[in-house]
């Protein structure tokens, strides 16, 4: 198929089956996503508070807004746009935004390949689940740096094919029973369940999608999205570093960091870890990907170069920074708490202590005065991202 026939098969997938399917509420969505939160991302990205929060957020490839939903919410001070190819979806987005009150969401019926028709550039790109999706991801990504502002950030979500092998293996049995008619999405759920309910219990496809995807895979749009979608690059290291590559943008980080680390996987070999410091950067994500194929995507930020990102080492420029608390933890004031990325964090005394002093306009010397607590058990809780600083312009 030609790339505008396959942009038009994927908008017909969504329009017979908007996806994400979260049911629409009233009120605002629960919970949070840090990587949607603008404080809490650029200080993952850079180490520091940004200096604004009046920014313009863009969500490539909306989907049915739930995404949109929560960057309203999460970020008060933006304005919010979304673009989307399925004008099906897009209504459901709408719909979205309206009863929860998320009313700050300008949309659009667009391509990604066409988002320069929008004016103006943006501090904040969330492109998630979109451009594995694309027939020219690279085209797509590039589309999309070319509206990155100045110190802005990107976020991106794309698929991983080791961890998505039996996945890949049902699309393609799907493609073949369907023949002519692979086109006709619900006949292609139908086909896909049957396969599924007459495969032995024992069978590795089977087994596979009780333990990962069966829960979210009872409602059709899921199933849909995951086994009958026209269009779907899957990615392995070297082949997301050259779509990154291609944006001319700079990698920063995972935002999963915690999967990317070797010692997790080689800590009874410490001489293979040592061998592995002979590696590149993205040598050693490779290693830790075919050490450990779950990988069914990858999540990271990239940004316009030079990053800057900023450096806690010295005491001094420490000590002059404001601290706040970093607004995606959940259950404070508590010792016992949720970290942003809802990983439960118990706080000793001291640094239960600290945080409740951090308003955001106490500089931290002023706030280690009147506590127990010394600058390593602050770096503690920097690492953790459980605190945002403003840095001093004194310093």
């Amino acid at each position: 198929m030609s790339d505008s026939q396959v942009s038009a098969a994927v908008a017909k997938l969504y329009d017979t089956y908007p996806y994400p399917p979260e049911p629409i509420l009233d009120e605002p969505p629960p919970g949070y996503n840090w990587r949607w939160n603008w404080l809490a991302a650029y200080n993952f990205c850079t180490g520091r508070k940004p200096q604004k929060q009046d920014v313009r957020i863009l969500d490539a490839g909306c989907g049915s807004g739930v995404s949109t939903e929560y960057l309203v919410h999460l970020n008060p001070h933006a304005q919010i746009v979304g673009i989307d190819l399925s004008a099906g979806t897009l209504e459901v987005a709408k719909k979205r935004c309206q009863s929860s009150g998320a009313d700050r969401v300008e949309f659009h019926h667009l391509s990604i390949y066409d988002v320069e028709q929008i004016p103006g550039k943006f501090d904040l790109i969330n492109c998630v689940g979109v451009l594995h999706h694309l027939p020219d991801p690279v085209r797509g990504i590039q589309a999309l740096a070319k509206k990155l502002a100045t110190d802005g950030l990107m976020h991106i979500f794309v698929y991983g094919e080791l961890g998505r092998w039996e996945i890949q293996l049902i699309q393609k049995a799907i493609a073949l029973l369907q023949g002519n008619i692979k086109g006709d999405y619900h006949d292609g759920v139908q086909v896909g369940r049957k396969i599924f309910a007459s495969l032995p219990e024992s069978n590795r496809i089977v087994k596979r999608e009780k333990e990962r995807w069966a829960l979210e895979n009872q409602q059709d749009e899921c199933f849909a999205d995951m086994y009958v979608h026209p269009q779907e690059t899957d990615y392995n290291i070297d082949t997301l570093f050259q779509l990154i590559d291609a944006s001319g943008l700079e990698f920063i980080s995972f935002s999963n960091p915690g999967f990317w680390q070797l010692e997790t996987l080689l800590a009874k070999a410490p001489e293979l870890i040592e061998r592995a410091g002979e590696l590149s950067e993205r040598e050693r994500y490779r290693l830790i990907e075919l050490l450990n194929p779950e990988v069914s995507h990858y999540e990271f930020f990239l940004g316009r170069p030079p990053i800057t990102k900023t450096n806690w080492s010295n005491d001094n420029s420490l000590l002059a920074a404001v601290p706040e608390l970093n607004p995606c933890i959940d259950g404070f004031p508590s010792q016992c708490l949720f970290n942003y990325d809802y990983q439960i964090v118990n706080l000793s005394p001291a640094e239960f202590d600290f945080m409740q002093k951090c308003n955001g306009s106490a500089t931290l010397a002023n706030i280690l005065a009147q506590v127990e607590l010394d600058l390593n058990g602050v770096r503690n809780l920097l690492k953790q991202q459980l605190l945002l600083l403003t840095p001093s312009e004194r310093v």
